[in-house]
């Protein structure tokens, strides 16, 4: 069988990220004899400059009929006063394609702890897990905006929460059990229907899960404070993208962060969740490490090919525990030079370089 992913390099430095992570995916896919088959189409800013749309029709049938969609970056300043921005392209290919729970991993590799912010003690073994709801909320609500004026309408159904609840009980029985599911049920109905519905969903089927609850400003806190507390951590559209970013920094750098955006089906969308970057595009400086591990997440995720998605996190961490780093872990590595060594660890585990 062959499976077909639908590439959309997109933006900025996405081109030059997601072509690592396909020469990663094909690596992994040669050592493992897995078929992939890339079908590259134009998206965000770039299609908008080819078609006057940000998402053409052909790149959202691709995607509708592909096992997996790997994506690079959006937007950018040449943009900002376009009719359609290339970020609306994104949210349209969420919607349609349904995925609606995002999931960020945040872990602070070894070796790197130095680059965190924080103290290196704070951050020893942080490994967490940021489920974030996809397709509801403010992003997706009902707008006025006038010169005098604006509102934006956050709306949320039952149905809505428990779907996303669901996937991050689900993830959590695979790592250590915990989730503290994010709201503001003191101020907003949306977030009192959010945090009775986790609260029936853990009674009724995930029992075994210890479940907490949290105010979205004091696990803001707490995530600077004492972060390797958390293991999954539940949330709506507007809090998961603001506490995810806020995350992503406690490892050192935000190049470092994939995602996956998940459905109900095995097909995905798989990003890094850095921007576009364009002040560096084109110069071979981007950290590639995010989007090669969101083609790991997309194995494990869209083609149950667990082993080749495990030989991609091992070749980068060994990567990186010989000392090699991009320039914003004040390293000398560019964006392809990183992603060779990763490809020869990965297919030749006796390889040998300076």
């Amino acid at each position: 069988m062959t499976y077909r992913i639908a590439f959309l390099p997109g933006d900025g430095v996405g081109p030059e990220v997601a072509n690592a992570a396909r020469q990663v995916m094909e690596g992994a896919a040669r050592v493992h004899n897995i078929a992939l088959s890339f079908e590259e189409h134009a998206f965000g800013g770039a299609a908008i400059d080819e078609t006057g749309d940000p998402l053409p029709e052909m790149t959202m049938r691709a995607a509708r009929e592909a096992d997996a969609v790997f994506l690079g970056a959006v937007g950018g300043p040449k943009w900002d006063s376009a009719p359609v921005r290339p970020e609306a392209g994104l949210l349209r290919l969420r919607k349609d394609l349904g995925v609606f729970a995002n999931l960020r991993p945040v872990v602070c590799m070894r070796g790197l702890e130095a680059f965190s912010p924080l103290k290196e003690s704070r951050v020893v073994g942080l490994d967490l897990l940021i489920v974030r709801e996809l397709t509801g909320g403010l992003y997706f609500g009902a707008r006025e905006e006038g010169e005098a004026h604006a509102s934006d309408r956050c709306d949320y159904a039952r149905e809505d929460v428990e779907r996303v609840a669901r996937i991050a009980f689900e993830a959590a029985r695979k790592r250590k059990s915990r989730v503290v599911s994010v709201d503001k049920a003191n101020v907003l109905a949306t977030s009192r229907l959010w945090r009775r519905t986790v609260s029936r969903l853990h009674g009724e089927e995930y029992e075994d899960i210890d479940l907490a609850h949290e105010l979205v400003d004091a696990l803001a806190m707490k995530l600077v404070s004492a972060p390797s507390q958390f293991d999954v951590i539940l949330t709506e559209n507007l809090f998961g993208d603001i506490l995810s970013d806020e995350a992503s920094a406690l490892a050192g750098s935000i190049g470092l962060a994939p995602s996956a955006s998940l459905g109900q089906g095995r097909r995905g969308l798989y990003e890094p969740i850095h921007g576009a970057a364009p002040d560096i595009a084109g110069l071979d400086r981007a950290n590639p490490v995010g989007a090669i591990l969101s083609g790991a997440m997309l194995f494990r995720r869209s083609l149950g090919a667990e082993a080749a998605a495990a030989s991609i996190e091992t070749a980068i961490a060994n990567v990186l525990a010989r000392g090699c780093r991009t320039q914003d872990f004040e390293g000398s590595e560019s964006c392809s030079s990183f992603t060779g060594k990763v490809l020869d660890v990965l297919e030749d585990a006796t390889v040998e370089w300076q």
